[in-house]
């Protein structure tokens, strides 16, 4: 599905939560939902070509998989937590969006650790 199309669900789902939202809000709300979910089926589409893209490119080098794993983590925590979020600020709840974001952040902060360990270890290697 090209970018268009995606924009083109965008704006119709869009323009049937503002006509929703008249009558009755919560309707609004569940248009904006099911929109955004046909919107993140079509990125996860988007996610499995890169996922294999990346795994091609580590074929020819030699690249800890375990990297990888936790850079993936790392991104589906980040459009999970961007979507969620969004669903909640469109719900008029930008508290709870706030909290989203900031659990969001300190999940991909904790699994950012080991590599920065690894890292520092390495730097400690060439060092000494």
């Amino acid at each position: 599905m090209s970018m268009i199309q995606a924009g083109i669900i965008g704006v119709i789902g869009a323009v049937l939560a503002i006509q929703m939202k008249a009558g009755k809000p919560e309707y609004g709300i569940y248009v904006c939902v099911a929109t955004g979910v046909i919107l993140f089926s079509l990125i996860v589409d988007r996610l499995g070509i890169f996922i294999r893209t990346v795994e091609q490119i580590t074929s020819y080098i030699d690249l800890d998989s375990g990297y990888l794993s936790t850079m993936f983590k790392m991104i589906g925590i980040t459009y999970i937590a961007e979507f969620s979020s969004g669903i909640c600020k469109d719900a008029g709840y930008q508290t709870l969006a706030g909290q989203i974001e900031i659990f969001g952040k300190l999940t991909i902060l904790v699994l950012g650790l080991p590599v920065l360990l690894a890292l520092l270890q390495t730097i400690q290697e060439f060092l000494s």
